[in-house]
């Protein structure tokens, strides 16, 4: 892209970008609290009259924000997104990841693509909307914690369907360069404690390794994996093409001349939308308690294995010819087939909650969560023109 595009760019959705500069601002990281953001959205809303509701977690640090733009009583089309984003730690950037910098054809900082970017164009065609005076309304809901397993959307939702009119679709802006995604995986995360015998490391007779004990659970982890590689069940649009088993963390033991008592690890099943995850880690547990308990227990019947929920989210199978797949594909001028990903979104919970759902948004998810994260001005100015298409679409 020419100095010469760019800054027309720039200049065009300068509103849209003014916007994304304060959003990246606010540091939104999971740990944080979403509160001054979620305020600075809600003076935006309120300038123009704008009736809105919250919804806390439990300890009211964070908030999900939902938005109604036209008539409550018609069903709309939600526009949706998260307001956190991931830790900047230990990672090296070029630039301050709390400030928005253009260097060439792209926008730098925190957030710019994953997701306040579709946050803030969003807000930016608030007074468009209203202007318009669209037959149906468009909704805005901005969510909490969705980086750390889509925490927050479910309170949202829980409180959406005591509406007596109900949203009739919903477009979730996560980064897939304007393309239009009708199915993900659902994702599983759990943590395992093992609870072993410590003793002197001479004497291993007497104590339950449980360092040990988590390796032999993660190697059948990694054989159930390899059975479904070979063997399936197989969905060949996605990549990879089937459920995936993955143990990522693992912390246990003090020094080597001691038996460790203690050590947890963190596991996750990211299925196919047809699979159940629940099967599979019943098929771990079955082994445990074949395998590992009787040896544990024949030393100490105190020893044990125990299970963290660390996250859950649905998968999303959003049928092709469903009406806002067509009208996303539409707007966007795409005849060829929605597609499928296998990272995860909130979209899982919307279509839970009996809402047809896609995916498509602004920016590239291969920039999500890593240092110097950018998105194209391009992808800016294509995402202002694909609102402004869906605004002109719904007022036919």
């Amino acid at each position: 892209m020419s100095a010469g595009i760019h800054q027309n760019v720039i200049m065009t959705e300068k509103p849209a970008l003014d916007l994304l500069q304060d959003l990246v601002a606010f540091d939104t990281t999971s740990r944080n609290s979403n509160l001054e953001l979620i305020e600075y959205v809600i003076a935006h809303l309120e300038s123009h009259q704008i009736p809105f509701e919250l919804t806390h977690r439990e300890d009211r640090k964070k908030a999900n924000l939902f938005a109604t733009l036209g008539d409550s009583n018609a069903p709309g089309i939600v526009l949706s997104g998260h307001t956190d984003v991931v830790p900047v730690d230990g990672q090296d950037w070029s630039s301050d990841p709390f400030q928005t910098e253009v260097r060439g054809s792209r926008l730098y900082g925190r957030g710019v693509t994953d997701m306040k970017g579709f946050v803030a164009l969003c807000l930016s065609r608030v007074e468009h909307i209203l202007q318009a005076d669209l037959p149906i309304p468009i909704h805005l809901a901005f969510s909490y914690d969705e980086e750390v397993g889509c925490l927050g959307v479910p309170k949202l939702l829980d409180r959406l369907k005591h509406r007596s009119v109900q949203p009739k679709a919903c477009i979730v802006g996560e980064p897939t360069n304007l393309y239009p995604v009708r199915a993900h995986k659902g994702m599983f995360f759990k943590r395992c404690h093992v609870h072993g015998k410590s003793a002197h490391s001479s004497l291993v007779d007497q104590g339950v390794n449980a360092v040990t004990v988590a390796a032999k659970i993660i190697t059948k982890v990694d054989q159930i994996q390899q059975h479904i590689v070979k063997n399936g069940p197989f969905d060949e649009t996605f990549d990879p093409p089937y459920t995936s088993l993955h143990c990522g963390v693992i912390h246990g033991g003090t020094v080597n001349n001691i038996i460790p008592s203690h050590c947890q690890f963190d596991f996750e099943i990211r299925a196919l939308p047809d699979e159940q995850p629940e099967k599979l880690f019943e098929e771990l547990r079955a082994y445990i308690d074949a395998e590992i308990l009787p040896n544990m227990q024949a030393i100490d019947q105190k020893t044990g294995i125990e299970w963290q929920n660390l996250a859950e989210f649905p998968s999303m199978n959003t049928l092709q010819d469903d009406p806002i797949i067509k009208l996303v594909s539409e707007i966007l001028g795409i005849e060829s087939l929605a597609g499928k990903v296998s990272y995860g979104t909130e979209g899982g919970h919307f279509q839970k909650h009996g809402i047809p759902t896609v995916i498509c948004g602004p920016g590239n998810i291969e920039q999500a969560h890593k240092p110097d994260e950018f998105i194209e001005l391009e992808q800016i100015e294509k995402g202002g023109q694909f609102l402004d298409n869906l605004i002109r679409t719904l007022k036919r």
